[in-house]
């Protein structure tokens, strides 16, 4: 029983990170987020109207980067 309910917890903690907009992803996840092709993402980046960190030589994005720039 007590795994079950810590089992259904970290999934609640993973759907609320998510959600919150506090998960990182890289190029590969976002191109599976948003159903777009790579170069989509990277000609928002080099234009500027997504927002990107490279931070660790990576690009990696919020996932409410991501939301905002979708909905306009």
């Amino acid at each position: 029983m007590d795994y079950q309910i810590k089992g259904v917890l970290e999934e609640l903690r993973t759907i609320v990170q998510t959600k919150s907009g506090n998960r990182w992803m890289d190029i590969n996840e976002v191109v599976h987020y948003t159903s777009l092709s790579e170069s989509t993402i990277r000609r928002a980046v080099a234009r500027g109207s997504l927002k990107v960190s490279h931070t660790t030589g990576k690009l990696l994005f919020k996932t409410e980067w991501l939301d905002k720039w979708l909905n306009g």
